[in-house]
Protein backbone atom coordinates (compact mmCIF):
# COMPACT_ATOMS: atom_id res chain seq x y z
CA UNK A 1 0.00 0.00 0.00
CA UNK A 2 2.82 2.55 0.50
CA UNK A 3 3.83 2.47 -3.03
CA UNK A 4 0.67 4.24 -3.37
CA UNK A 5 2.11 7.28 -1.89
CA UNK A 6 5.52 8.14 -3.37
CA UNK A 7 5.34 11.73 -3.10
CA UNK A 8 6.79 12.48 -6.65
CA UNK A 9 3.80 11.06 -8.04
CA UNK A 10 1.41 13.30 -6.19
CA UNK A 11 3.08 16.51 -4.31
CA UNK A 12 2.30 18.89 -7.01
CA UNK A 13 -1.36 17.31 -8.09
CA UNK A 14 -4.32 20.03 -7.41
CA UNK A 15 -7.26 18.77 -5.29
CA UNK A 16 -10.30 20.11 -7.26
CA UNK A 17 -13.08 17.95 -5.85
CA UNK A 18 -13.08 19.18 -2.13
CA UNK A 19 -12.95 22.86 -0.41
CA UNK A 20 -10.44 23.22 1.49
CA UNK A 21 -11.18 25.90 4.46
CA UNK A 22 -8.97 28.22 6.16
CA UNK A 23 -9.01 28.23 9.56
CA UNK A 24 -7.49 29.98 12.69
CA UNK A 25 -4.86 27.00 12.76
CA UNK A 26 -4.37 26.39 9.01
CA UNK A 27 -6.13 24.67 6.27
CA UNK A 28 -9.16 22.28 6.99
CA UNK A 29 -10.70 19.85 4.35
CA UNK A 30 -13.18 16.65 4.51
CA UNK A 31 -13.50 13.94 2.86
CA UNK A 32 -16.56 11.34 2.82
CA UNK A 33 -15.29 7.86 3.25
CA UNK A 34 -17.31 4.70 3.44
CA UNK A 35 -15.58 3.15 6.52
CA UNK A 36 -15.63 -0.13 5.22
CA UNK A 37 -12.27 2.01 2.90
CA UNK A 38 -10.88 3.33 6.67
CA UNK A 39 -8.06 0.58 7.02
CA UNK A 40 -6.54 1.51 3.70
CA UNK A 41 -5.48 4.85 4.89
CA UNK A 42 -4.44 3.80 7.87
CA UNK A 43 -2.37 0.66 6.73
CA UNK A 44 -0.51 -2.19 8.17
CA UNK A 45 0.40 -0.88 12.09
CA UNK A 46 -0.50 2.80 10.81
CA UNK A 47 2.00 2.69 8.59
CA UNK A 48 0.43 4.02 5.45
CA UNK A 49 -0.82 7.18 7.46
CA UNK A 50 2.03 8.03 9.24
CA UNK A 51 3.89 7.99 5.54
CA UNK A 52 1.22 10.27 4.10
CA UNK A 53 1.19 12.71 7.02
CA UNK A 54 5.25 13.00 7.17
CA UNK A 55 5.28 13.58 3.50
CA UNK A 56 2.80 16.47 3.01
CA UNK A 57 3.20 17.48 6.69
CA UNK A 58 -0.40 17.41 7.69
CA UNK A 59 -2.87 15.66 10.09
CA UNK A 60 -5.68 13.07 9.23
CA UNK A 61 -8.18 12.02 11.51
CA UNK A 62 -9.88 9.32 10.57
CA UNK A 63 -13.00 7.81 12.79
CA UNK A 64 -13.09 4.32 13.84
CA UNK A 65 -13.69 1.64 12.06
CA UNK A 66 -17.73 0.99 11.33
CA UNK A 67 -18.06 4.39 11.97
CA UNK A 68 -20.45 5.98 9.24
CA UNK A 69 -21.73 9.82 8.89
CA UNK A 70 -18.35 10.85 10.02
CA UNK A 71 -15.47 12.52 7.27
CA UNK A 72 -11.67 11.83 7.09
CA UNK A 73 -10.39 15.14 8.38
CA UNK A 74 -7.21 16.65 6.76
CA UNK A 75 -5.33 19.86 8.22
CA UNK A 76 -1.87 21.37 7.81
CA UNK A 77 -0.64 24.63 7.85
CA UNK A 78 -0.02 25.29 4.13
CA UNK A 79 -3.18 24.79 1.46
CA UNK A 80 -0.86 22.66 -0.98
CA UNK A 81 -0.13 20.18 1.43
CA UNK A 82 -3.91 20.00 2.59
CA UNK A 83 -4.29 19.31 -1.58
CA UNK A 84 -1.60 17.04 -1.39
CA UNK A 85 -2.62 14.72 0.96
CA UNK A 86 -6.03 15.04 0.24
CA UNK A 87 -5.30 13.58 -3.42
CA UNK A 88 -3.25 11.04 -2.41
CA UNK A 89 -6.30 9.36 -0.07
CA UNK A 90 -8.46 9.98 -3.40
CA UNK A 91 -6.28 7.34 -5.07
CA UNK A 92 -5.62 5.20 -2.86
CA UNK A 93 -9.49 5.08 -2.34
CA UNK A 94 -10.14 4.52 -5.55
CA UNK A 95 -7.46 1.83 -6.24
CA UNK A 96 -8.82 -0.53 -3.25
CA UNK A 97 -12.47 0.23 -3.93
CA UNK A 98 -12.11 -1.36 -7.25
CA UNK A 99 -11.78 -4.46 -5.76
CA UNK A 100 -14.50 -4.20 -3.61
CA UNK A 101 -17.51 -6.71 -4.62
CA UNK A 102 -20.71 -4.86 -5.88
CA UNK A 103 -23.14 -4.26 -3.31
CA UNK A 104 -26.07 -3.73 -5.52
CA UNK A 105 -26.83 -3.95 -9.34
CA UNK A 106 -29.42 -2.30 -11.51
CA UNK A 107 -32.54 -4.99 -12.14
CA UNK A 108 -35.15 -5.37 -14.31
CA UNK A 109 -37.45 -8.07 -12.47
CA UNK A 110 -38.87 -11.11 -14.04
CA UNK A 111 -40.46 -12.07 -11.41
CA UNK A 112 -44.02 -11.77 -12.96
CA UNK A 113 -46.75 -14.58 -11.85
CA UNK A 114 -47.00 -15.84 -15.46
CA UNK A 115 -42.96 -15.90 -16.02
CA UNK A 116 -42.50 -17.52 -12.04
CA UNK A 117 -45.39 -20.06 -13.57
CA UNK A 118 -43.62 -20.62 -16.73
CA UNK A 119 -40.48 -20.75 -15.04
CA UNK A 120 -41.72 -23.78 -12.69
CA UNK A 121 -43.03 -25.17 -15.72
CA UNK A 122 -39.46 -25.55 -17.21
CA UNK A 123 -37.85 -26.78 -14.04
CA UNK A 124 -40.23 -29.52 -13.60
CA UNK A 125 -39.54 -31.02 -17.27
CA UNK A 126 -36.23 -30.40 -17.10
CA UNK A 127 -35.32 -32.49 -13.82
CA UNK A 128 -37.95 -35.15 -15.19
CA UNK A 129 -36.10 -35.34 -19.24
CA UNK A 130 -32.66 -34.13 -18.32
CA UNK A 131 -31.63 -35.00 -15.00
CA UNK A 132 -29.88 -38.37 -15.52
CA UNK A 133 -26.12 -37.97 -14.71
CA UNK A 134 -25.09 -34.73 -15.95
CA UNK A 135 -24.89 -32.81 -13.33
CA UNK A 136 -28.32 -31.29 -13.66
CA UNK A 137 -30.46 -31.46 -10.19
CA UNK A 138 -33.30 -29.55 -8.42
CA UNK A 139 -30.46 -26.98 -6.46
CA UNK A 140 -29.24 -25.58 -9.46
CA UNK A 141 -32.37 -23.94 -10.41
CA UNK A 142 -33.26 -19.88 -10.23
CA UNK A 143 -35.25 -19.00 -7.17
CA UNK A 144 -37.92 -17.93 -9.09
CA UNK A 145 -39.45 -14.95 -7.30
CA UNK A 146 -35.69 -13.71 -7.71
CA UNK A 147 -35.97 -13.86 -11.51
CA UNK A 148 -34.32 -11.22 -12.99
CA UNK A 149 -32.27 -8.96 -16.21
CA UNK A 150 -28.76 -7.46 -14.60
CA UNK A 151 -28.45 -4.27 -16.19
CA UNK A 152 -24.73 -3.26 -14.54
CA UNK A 153 -23.26 -3.57 -10.80
CA UNK A 154 -22.42 -1.34 -8.27
CA UNK A 155 -20.37 -0.79 -5.17
CA UNK A 156 -22.10 1.25 -2.47
CA UNK A 157 -20.53 0.88 0.47
CA UNK A 158 -22.15 3.63 2.68
CA UNK A 159 -25.76 4.89 2.91
CA UNK A 160 -24.48 8.17 1.62
CA UNK A 161 -23.23 6.01 -1.86
CA UNK A 162 -27.10 4.31 -1.92
CA UNK A 163 -28.74 7.66 -1.43
CA UNK A 164 -26.04 9.36 -4.25
CA UNK A 165 -27.17 5.80 -6.51
CA UNK A 166 -30.59 6.99 -5.99
CA UNK A 167 -30.77 10.06 -7.19
CA UNK A 168 -28.54 9.33 -10.15
CA UNK A 169 -31.93 6.84 -11.40
CA UNK A 170 -33.98 9.18 -10.48
CA UNK A 171 -32.15 11.65 -13.22
CA UNK A 172 -32.70 8.97 -15.65
CA UNK A 173 -36.11 8.83 -15.42
CA UNK A 174 -37.07 11.43 -18.66
CA UNK A 175 -35.17 9.59 -20.56
CA UNK A 176 -36.41 6.01 -19.86
CA UNK A 177 -39.98 7.36 -20.54
CA UNK A 178 -38.85 9.30 -23.78
CA UNK A 179 -37.77 5.40 -24.91
CA UNK A 180 -41.29 3.96 -22.97
CA UNK A 181 -43.37 6.81 -24.49
CA UNK A 182 -44.61 6.57 -20.65
CA UNK A 183 -45.96 3.06 -21.39
CA UNK A 184 -44.78 -0.43 -19.76
CA UNK A 185 -42.93 -2.60 -22.00
CA UNK A 186 -44.15 -5.64 -23.27
CA UNK A 187 -41.81 -8.74 -22.90
CA UNK A 188 -41.41 -12.05 -23.82
CA UNK A 189 -39.29 -14.61 -22.39
CA UNK A 190 -38.60 -17.17 -25.08
CA UNK A 191 -35.52 -19.37 -25.63
CA UNK A 192 -32.47 -20.40 -23.81
CA UNK A 193 -28.66 -20.27 -24.51
CA UNK A 194 -25.41 -20.34 -22.83
CA UNK A 195 -22.14 -18.25 -23.06
CA UNK A 196 -19.52 -20.58 -23.04
CA UNK A 197 -17.93 -22.91 -26.08
CA UNK A 198 -18.47 -26.24 -24.96
CA UNK A 199 -22.55 -27.01 -24.39
CA UNK A 200 -21.60 -30.22 -22.20
CA UNK A 201 -19.77 -28.63 -19.45
CA UNK A 202 -22.43 -25.18 -18.68
CA UNK A 203 -22.63 -23.12 -15.47
CA UNK A 204 -25.01 -21.05 -16.37
CA UNK A 205 -27.91 -21.05 -18.57
CA UNK A 206 -30.10 -18.10 -19.88
CA UNK A 207 -33.30 -17.55 -20.75
CA UNK A 208 -33.89 -15.38 -23.38
CA UNK A 209 -35.60 -11.56 -23.23
CA UNK A 210 -37.09 -9.72 -26.73
CA UNK A 211 -39.91 -6.61 -26.62
CA UNK A 212 -42.87 -7.81 -27.96
CA UNK A 213 -43.16 -5.38 -30.74
CA UNK A 214 -39.75 -6.02 -32.17
CA UNK A 215 -37.93 -3.31 -31.46
CA UNK A 216 -34.60 -2.36 -29.52
CA UNK A 217 -36.63 0.14 -26.83
CA UNK A 218 -35.09 -2.46 -23.39
CA UNK A 219 -31.68 -2.60 -25.14
CA UNK A 220 -31.78 1.32 -25.14
CA UNK A 221 -32.47 1.90 -21.99
CA UNK A 222 -30.16 -0.56 -20.52
CA UNK A 223 -27.25 0.61 -22.60
CA UNK A 224 -28.17 4.51 -21.87
CA UNK A 225 -28.45 3.43 -17.71
CA UNK A 226 -24.54 2.00 -17.94
CA UNK A 227 -23.47 4.95 -19.99
CA UNK A 228 -25.47 7.55 -17.19
CA UNK A 229 -23.75 5.18 -14.17
CA UNK A 230 -20.22 5.18 -15.83
CA UNK A 231 -20.16 8.58 -16.35
CA UNK A 232 -20.72 9.23 -12.96
CA UNK A 233 -18.22 6.68 -11.66
CA UNK A 234 -20.56 4.38 -10.39
CA UNK A 235 -20.58 1.56 -12.13
CA UNK A 236 -18.21 -0.86 -14.08
CA UNK A 237 -18.16 -0.09 -18.31
CA UNK A 238 -19.40 -2.57 -20.05
CA UNK A 239 -18.96 -2.89 -23.89
CA UNK A 240 -22.67 -3.44 -24.19
CA UNK A 241 -25.22 -5.03 -22.04
CA UNK A 242 -26.39 -8.75 -22.89
CA UNK A 243 -29.88 -8.91 -21.92
CA UNK A 244 -30.45 -12.33 -20.78
CA UNK A 245 -32.08 -13.86 -17.44
CA UNK A 246 -30.40 -16.71 -15.31
CA UNK A 247 -32.62 -19.38 -14.76
CA UNK A 248 -29.71 -22.34 -14.11
CA UNK A 249 -26.34 -21.60 -12.14
CA UNK A 250 -24.19 -23.88 -10.61
CA UNK A 251 -23.57 -21.37 -7.79
CA UNK A 252 -26.63 -22.16 -6.64
CA UNK A 253 -25.71 -26.23 -6.37
CA UNK A 254 -26.77 -27.63 -2.97
CA UNK A 255 -23.58 -29.20 -1.13
CA UNK A 256 -23.43 -32.97 0.40
CA UNK A 257 -24.61 -31.26 3.28
CA UNK A 258 -27.26 -30.19 2.51
CA UNK A 259 -26.83 -26.47 2.35
CA UNK A 260 -27.35 -24.22 -0.66
CA UNK A 261 -24.77 -21.97 -1.92
CA UNK A 262 -26.21 -18.99 -2.32
CA UNK A 263 -25.00 -16.58 -5.16
CA UNK A 264 -28.28 -15.12 -5.57
CA UNK A 265 -29.99 -16.52 -2.52
CA UNK A 266 -29.28 -14.29 0.06
CA UNK A 267 -25.48 -15.24 0.48
CA UNK A 268 -22.26 -15.19 -0.66
CA UNK A 269 -21.40 -17.48 -3.53
CA UNK A 270 -19.53 -20.80 -4.03
CA UNK A 271 -15.95 -20.35 -5.11
CA UNK A 272 -15.70 -19.88 -9.17
CA UNK A 273 -12.85 -22.89 -8.92
CA UNK A 274 -14.98 -25.19 -7.16
CA UNK A 275 -17.95 -25.20 -9.33
CA UNK A 276 -19.72 -28.52 -10.73
CA UNK A 277 -20.88 -27.77 -14.41
CA UNK A 278 -23.59 -29.72 -16.24
CA UNK A 279 -24.19 -30.96 -19.61
CA UNK A 280 -26.86 -28.86 -20.93
CA UNK A 281 -27.13 -30.47 -24.43
CA UNK A 282 -29.95 -32.42 -24.23
CA UNK A 283 -31.64 -29.20 -22.52
CA UNK A 284 -30.89 -27.06 -25.71
CA UNK A 285 -31.89 -29.71 -27.88
CA UNK A 286 -35.48 -30.26 -25.84
CA UNK A 287 -35.95 -27.01 -24.33
CA UNK A 288 -34.59 -24.52 -27.08
CA UNK A 289 -37.48 -22.63 -27.99
CA UNK A 290 -38.85 -22.95 -24.65
CA UNK A 291 -41.92 -20.21 -23.69
CA UNK A 292 -41.78 -18.65 -20.55
CA UNK A 293 -44.69 -16.40 -21.20
CA UNK A 294 -44.67 -12.69 -21.74
CA UNK A 295 -45.38 -9.33 -19.32
CA UNK A 296 -45.45 -5.66 -19.01
CA UNK A 297 -42.09 -4.90 -17.29
CA UNK A 298 -42.70 -1.33 -15.98
CA UNK A 299 -39.48 -0.20 -13.55
CA UNK A 300 -36.02 -0.78 -13.55
CA UNK A 301 -34.84 -1.00 -9.70
CA UNK A 302 -31.89 -0.59 -7.51
CA UNK A 303 -31.44 -4.08 -5.97
CA UNK A 304 -29.59 -5.17 -3.00
CA UNK A 305 -27.09 -8.04 -3.23
CA UNK A 306 -27.75 -10.91 -0.94
CA UNK A 307 -31.47 -9.42 -0.03
CA UNK A 308 -35.01 -10.67 -0.10
CA UNK A 309 -38.62 -8.32 0.24
CA UNK A 310 -41.89 -9.43 1.59
CA UNK A 311 -42.82 -10.67 -2.54
CA UNK A 312 -38.89 -13.12 -2.44
CA UNK A 313 -37.52 -10.28 -4.87
CA UNK A 314 -34.60 -8.04 -3.90
CA UNK A 315 -34.78 -5.04 -1.20
CA UNK A 316 -34.95 -2.49 -3.63
CA UNK A 317 -33.31 0.70 -2.83
CA UNK A 318 -34.78 2.92 -5.41
CA UNK A 319 -36.98 2.28 -8.87
CA UNK A 320 -38.46 4.50 -11.46
CA UNK A 321 -41.32 2.99 -13.51
CA UNK A 322 -41.92 3.09 -17.62
CA UNK A 323 -45.05 5.01 -16.72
Amino acid sequence: MLCCLESEDFADEPCDSHTIELTDKGYRCAIDVPSVLYKYIIGKKGETRKRLESDTKTSVNIPKQGVEGRLVIITGAQKASVSSAVTRIEVLIESFRRKQPFTHFLSFPLNHPQIQEGFLRFKDEVVEQCSQGNGVDESIFQNPAKLHLTVGTLALLSETEVNRACKQLQMCQEFIRNFTVQQPLTLEVTGIEYMNDDPGMVDILYAKISVKDGSDKLQAIADKLVEHFVSRLMCKEWDRVKLHGTIMNTLFRKEPSGNKFAEDRGGPGKNMRDREAFDARNILKNFGSFHFGEFDLNAVHISQRYSSDCTGYYTSAGSVSFS
